[in-house]
């Protein structure tokens, strides 16, 4: 019996079929070992000495299983994937049966690698194994040292200088960065205005087109030439009524080519700007294609391995492809030549192919019925790349049309209008790249339209000396906008032009940014929490070396060179461990006021925005004479307050923009006077956020009435009637008929609510709380008492089923997907199970859910024990990351000293 090692149940399952009876496949399930979430787990000053542990149950039951097989295997075949983490999962599992000596003596280890699941790609591996690529497991051990020395050494600098930062890493930095500098550069970012002019004009067929003011007296204008209403009037009035005359006209003919197919970089951009993907989302549904689908009773991978930076197609597959368009389109269509790619990323390795369809033959209507949507749209859009990467150019008729009039003012105006026609559409018959959002969106006009989209008019013919009639000129008002902020997409491709880590790993990258609360997601663009901003900024005052673009690219391409065998391992990990040990230690005597100085000089125009009427943005809105500053508290993190405290007691929030901010324009607004008391209704801003308060206080012991703003809600929408109504709360619904009792309803720390005597239960909106009647209230109060409901008023009649993943595989009772008050959960025989923050729900699958309930399981995860408060009280150690960013996610509530084991242990969590 031979013995094949792979990553997952569903290839194990396909390549099972493919291979026959002759061999035993059994998936590893990813890594079966890392290095533990603990001091010590490298030793710099032990040669870098790694200690590996397989730190859950799974992990452990799966080693015994094949090490079972294996002690009684004839041959053993590692077919783990073709990329740095396969091999690196081949020679984990290599090192464990050694240790356990379960590798009979002469008993043969091969290596295979395939690019497909598919029964020729498969058979053809395993007739040409090799040994385990030593160069590429050193180059992983590099990469996971690093990444464990980053997080587990910078991490507890942050947690002492900075509390409530959660944790730092060395690709995870430098892409937060990124983000943080493009919101930096919008926030300094000052409007100009501009204004353009148009020519509105027939031909003596009266054609109608435009043309654009491009020059006076031969001088080219550029963006901002005009910037006054009053100067774009003039040269209105001065051309207007003159006589226009084509100067010349340039017919240039140019063909637009196709793009490469896509490499994982690339497919996750497409994915984000078509299909509105994340780059999770998009690795996710590519990882199905990949490993296999049932097609008729028969299980294929779709698509070649999509982790990859390679644009290339090996022969075959060009010459079906090629086959392809000839028959789908006609042979015009084909390009005149095999068209030859290579990849522009700065690191790129073309180790790898692109990333296309195993079968080009299998159009995305054939597979339609066997695919859900989200499969159908990635493949759909991976096949027409893959296609249209070998079809024939695209034709394009470009005409330049100059047009002069004299002025009444006595100066030569130049017009041009532009325009465009395909002649041969080409491969834009089938694909064309999605275009991410502009530099910022065109405005109803207030921003300038480019060239381009002149550029996509057909103009009427118009040969040289034709005179033109003029039928009317517009002035147009732009302003121009700062950078956009980063989408996954574009922030992906920033990454890759830069060199910053690999393909492989943005998708991880970005979710960790997501889940530790640095960034979130705002209508697909990328924003930067203040959190985020504060490591940001705190690494760049104290540790910039880490930081910069530059040294991280250039740390990637030792890495490569690793992998090339050109660099050893090791030396590259001591020069850089000496190195940042050297940062480390300056920052030990480092004062938590030296830190706060910092921070207030770089993110100045963040904490402390100009506020436009000359005054100081650091003064001290209430007593006058103190100076803002940052402040740092260890249990709820940075703040602004005033320099004169104990005297002046002022505090809000670290920035007032943003989502639940104000804009810095409603702390102190006032809304209205209350009718009942004639007291003033004040909009204020705390340090806990925006809220409502009526009148002053009295005196010390008499505070004013107040009440917070839920969720969700804009302070710049509230106005002095939901003041009020806020202010009122709690309402009284009426009487529990069985106890008399009145019920109520208000706006707590936890939401909405509706409450009698000790018992509470959150219902689902602030306009619940404004309309919920004395039945309903009963009801929700009801199950809450009956144990039905939860404190947040879900009863076991209102689950909200996301999805039903059917039966669990063992028989006993099925699998659901359930909308929880804290997110998406696993549910299966009262074990709980969160769905991974930046999942999607409806992507999770059996075999997935399994994994994940039975990882809580061993935990001590249970119904009851959805948060760790159930069976088990000791749980298992996290594992660390197995990509780019081994570092810590949160501090330990209770460690004093941060380089201590106790702070150390957390540290991969």
């Amino acid at each position: 019996m031979n013995v094949v090692i792979v990553e997952s149940a569903a290839k194990a399952k396909a390549i099972n079929k493919y291979l026959g009876s002759g061999f035993k496949v059994i998936a590893s399930y990813g890594h079966v070992r890392d290095l533990p979430s603990k001091d010590g787990s490298v030793e710099p000053d032990n040669d870098f000495a790694m200690h590996w542990a397989s730190d859950d149950d799974r992990s452990r039951k799966v080693m015994r299983e094949i090490t079972e097989a294996v002690r009684k295997a004839d041959k053993l075949i590692l077919a783990t994937d073709p990329d740095r983490e396969g091999e690196a999962i081949s020679w984990h599992i290599l090192e464990l049966l050694n240790e356990k000596k379960a590798i009979k003596k002469g008993v043969p280890v091969e290596r295979v690698t395939f690019n497909a699941v598919t029964k020729q790609s498969v058979l053809d591996a395993m007739k040409a194994p090799r040994q385990i690529d030593a160069p590429l497991v050193e180059a992983y051990l590099a990469r996971r040292a690093l990444d464990y020395l980053v997080g587990f050494t910078l991490s507890p600098v942050l947690w002492r200088k900075l509390p409530g930062a959660r944790s730092a890493g060395r690709v995870q930095s430098v892409a937060l960065r990124l983000v943080c500098d493009r919101e930096l550069e919008i926030e300094r970012f000052r409007t100009d205005e501009y204004w353009t002019i148009v020519a509105r004009l027939a031909t003596q067929k009266s054609e109608d087109f435009e043309a654009r003011l491009q020059a006076i007296d031969g001088k080219r204008l550029e963006r901002l030439s005009i910037q006054a209403e009053a100067s774009a009037g003039a040269i209105k009035a001065a051309v207007q009524g003159g006589s226009f005359t084509v100067r010349s006209v340039e017919k240039q003919a140019r063909k637009r080519n196709p793009y490469p197919p896509f490499s994982t970089s690339t497919l996750q951009m497409d994915a984000s700007r078509k299909l509105g993907f994340s780059a999770k989302q998009t690795m996710n549904v590519a990882q199905r294609l990949y490993e296999g689908i049932d097609l008729d009773g028969e299980t294929v991978g779709l698509i070649t391995y999509m982790r990859t930076d390679g644009v290339t197609i090996i022969p075959e597959a060009v010459t079906a492809i090629r086959r392809q368009i000839e028959t789908d389109f006609g042979k015009r269509y084909v390009a005149p030549f095999i068209r030859e790619y290579k990849a522009k990323a700065k690191n790129a390795q073309e180790a790898h192919e692109a990333v296309r369809p195993t079968d080009v033959g299998r159009r995305p209507q054939d597979v339609a019925r066997f695919v859900d949507r989200d499969q159908l749209r990635l493949y759909e859009l991976i096949w027409k790349r893959s296609v249209a990467s070998q079809m024939a150019s695209a034709d394009v008729e470009q005409t330049t049309a100059d047009i002069d009039v004299k002025g009444r003012d006595g100066k030569a105006y130049g017009f041009r209008a532009t325009g465009s026609v395909i002649q041969f559409d080409g491969f834009l018959k089938l694909y064309e790249e999605g275009r991410d959002d502009r530099q910022r969106a065109i405005d109803k006009g207030k921003e300038d339209k480019s060239a381009e989209e002149d550029d996509a008019r057909r103009l009427p013919p118009l040969a040289t000396g034709d005179r033109v009639t003029e039928r009317g000129i517009e002035t147009n008002q732009h302003f121009t906008q700062p950078p956009p902020r980063f989408t996954e997409s574009s922030l992906v491709k920033r990454m890759e032009e830069l060199g910053i880590g690999r393909p492989s790993t943005y998708a991880s990258t970005m979710a960790t940014l997501v889940e530790r609360d640095y960034v979130r997601m705002d209508k697909k663009q990328l924003v930067p929490e203040d959190k985020g901003r504060l490591v940001t900024a705190f690494l760049e005052s104290f540790f910039k070396r880490y930081v910069e673009y530059d040294f991280t690219a250039g740390l990637e391409e030792q890495l490569d060179l690793i992998s090339d065998h050109k660099l050893a391992w090791k030396d590259v990990l001591r020069e850089f461990w000496r190195e940042f040990m050297g940062s480390v230690t300056e920052t030990k005597e480092l004062k938590v006021s030296d830190v706060l100085d910092a921070l207030n000089e770089l993110l100045g125009p963040h904490i402390f925005p100009d506020k436009g009427d000359g005054s100081s943005p650091r003064a001290c809105p209430k007593c006058g004479t103190g100076q803002l500053s940052l402040k740092i508290s260890g249990k709820n993190g940075a703040f602004v307050g005033c320099g004169n405290y104990p005297e002046c007691r002022y505090t809000r929030q670290l920035s007032q923009t943003g989502e639940g901010g104000d804009g810095g324009l409603v702390d102190g607004k006032v809304l209205g006077l209350d009718p009942e008391s004639g007291e003033e209704v004040t909009l204020k801003s705390g340090r806990f956020g925006t809220y409502l308060q009526l009148g002053e206080a009295k005196s010390k012991d008499e505070k004013p009435k107040r009440s917070s703003l839920p969720k969700g809600v804009d302070p710049n929408d509230v106005d002095l009637v939901y003041a009020l109504k806020l202010l009122a709360l709690p309402r009284e619904v009426g009487s529990h008929p069985e106890t008399g009792d009145m019920i109520l309803a208000g706006l707590g720390r936890y939401g909405p609510y509706v409450q009698h005597g000790k018992t509470y239960a959150n219902v689902e909106s602030i306009e619940d709380v404004f309309s919920i009647g004395l039945n309903r209230a009963v009801t929700v109060l009801a199950e809450k008492a009956a144990g039905k409901g939860s404190r947040f008023g879900r009863g076991a009649q209102q689950r909200d089923v996301l999805k039903d993943l059917g039966a669990h595989p063992s028989g006993e009772g099925k699998i659901e997907i359930l909308n929880g008050r804290y997110g998406p959960y696993i549910t299966h025989g009262g074990v709980n199970a969160n769905v991974p923050r930046g999942k999607e729900p409806t992507d999770v699958t059996v075999e997935e859910a399994v994994m994940l309930l039975a990882e809580r399981a061993a935990k001590g995860g249970g119904g009851k024990s959805r948060f760790g408060k159930g069976k088990a009280k000791k749980a298992a150690a996290p594992k660390a990351a197995n990509d780019e960013d081994g570092a810590a996610k949160k501090k330990p509530a209770k460690a004093k000293k941060p380089a201590s084991k106790a702070v150390r242990k957390d540290a991969a969590e």
